[in-house]
């Protein structure tokens, strides 16, 4: 897969190449990394890319001229998604993750600056994603996050399969808890269900952690996932 960023901050993007499994998914070939910064494209002497907004307000807003320059200078493959970061974008969800990883051979993110972007840079992205409700400096962690989520997805970069399956997001609920050796630690036991060998046992409990978990936790996600269960 082939992941373009355009940002002012791509140095920012250099500790992903030496990170773990995603590190070695860049190193392997399954992810190609290519960084790409609107000061470049600035035509002006001082390579502008920031100017006041029409109608006054506080701070600057990410001029369109560069970031349009930038962002056509980008190889275009067969099946690319612009992906612009903004907090009024839609909340990331790990369905979308999946849906990127495997319906797309170019993800390309638009990461803003300052105190916003014109807002005809909109006019160049596919989908607008948030990674919560809050506001950041840019848009570099919220494309890193993704990039993250995505890599991770793609065949050959995690050794197991079934641990994309069993986790949490993966179908709304969360993932269950996990132990190791040593069965006691502190006076704190692995359940006696795990050490059983009876794995239909160890299904079921797993299960019932899943949606209780999810309930106590995150019963937004469980109101979701009865409504699925109810509509299959």
């Amino acid at each position: 897969m082939r992941l373009d960023v355009v940002s002012l901050a791509p140095e920012a993007f250099a500790p992903l190449r030496g990170l773990g499994v995603i590190g070695r998914a860049f190193a392997a070939g399954r992810a190609e990394l290519h960084l790409h910064n609107p000061r470049d494209y600035a035509t002006d002497r001082y390579r502008k890319v920031d100017d006041e907004p029409y109608g006054g307000g506080a701070g600057m807003v990410l001029k369109p001229e560069p970031v349009f320059a930038a962002v056509e200078a980008i190889p275009v493959l067969p099946r690319r998604r612009v992906l612009l970061m903004s907090p009024q974008g839609q909340p990331l969800r790990q369905a979308d993750l999946r849906r990127w990883a495997g319906g797309y051979d170019q993800l390309v993110f638009l990461c803003g600056h300052y105190e916003g972007f014109d807002e005809r840079i909109r006019s160049l992205a596919d989908e607008e994603v948030s990674i919560g409700d809050f506001v950041l400096t840019g848009g570099e962690l919220p494309a890193m996050t993704i990039i993250n989520g995505v890599v991770r997805l793609l065949p050959g970069t995690v050794g197991t399969e079934a641990c994309l399956e069993e986790e949490s997001h993966s179908a709304l609920l969360l993932e269950h808890p996990h132990y190791t050796r040593p069965a006691s630690f502190r006076g704190l036991e692995v359940p006696a269900v795990l050490r059983s060998g009876d794995h239909g046992a160890i299904a079921r409990w797993r299960a019932e952690q899943q949606e209780q978990r999810t309930r106590e936790r995150r019963p937004d996600l469980y109101a979701r996932w009865q409504s699925q269960q109810a509509e299959d």
